[in-house]
């Protein structure tokens, strides 16, 4: 790792067949390590892998990701705190340890519930192009 990079370079993070993550450890240094964007959160992807993205978020009171959709099957799980999420127009707040399921395409955001930090697991698993 080069003295300007924050993080372990992805092609090395990526590296290993397996990992073990502990996702509260991993939290807590993705917060001591930069301050949060524009949107209120701080970010790590955590592996990658063919179409497969295992994220960890973190976000600030008021923080969230502005609406969007995925070109994969998503899931959310709420690790740390609640975590609002609006899927295709119908809200969902999720409390620690469960777990939203989207299918490809539906477009959601994502906000810190109550005006407290929370932390939350992203998943998104593209499915292979078919010839």
């Amino acid at each position: 790792m080069s003295d300007d990079r924050l993080r372990t370079a992805p092609a090395e993070r990526f590296a290993p067949d397996h990992l073990v993550l502990d996702l509260h450890a991993e939290a807590a240094a993705l917060e001591a390590e930069q301050p949060a964007n524009r949107h209120g959160h701080r970010q790590k992807t955590l592996y990658k892998h063919g179409g497969r993205t295992v994220a960890l978020f973190v976000l600030e009171p008021g923080g969230g990701l502005p609406e969007h959709a995925a070109a994969g099957i998503v899931t959310i799980q709420a690790l740390e705190g609640e975590v609002d999420v609006t899927a295709a127009g119908q809200p969902c707040r999720l409390a620690s340890g469960q777990l939203l399921a989207m299918a490809p395409g539906v477009r959601h955001d994502v906000r810190g519930g109550a005006g407290a930090r929370a932390v939350f697991l992203l998943q998104v698993s593209l499915t292979p192009a078919t010839p």
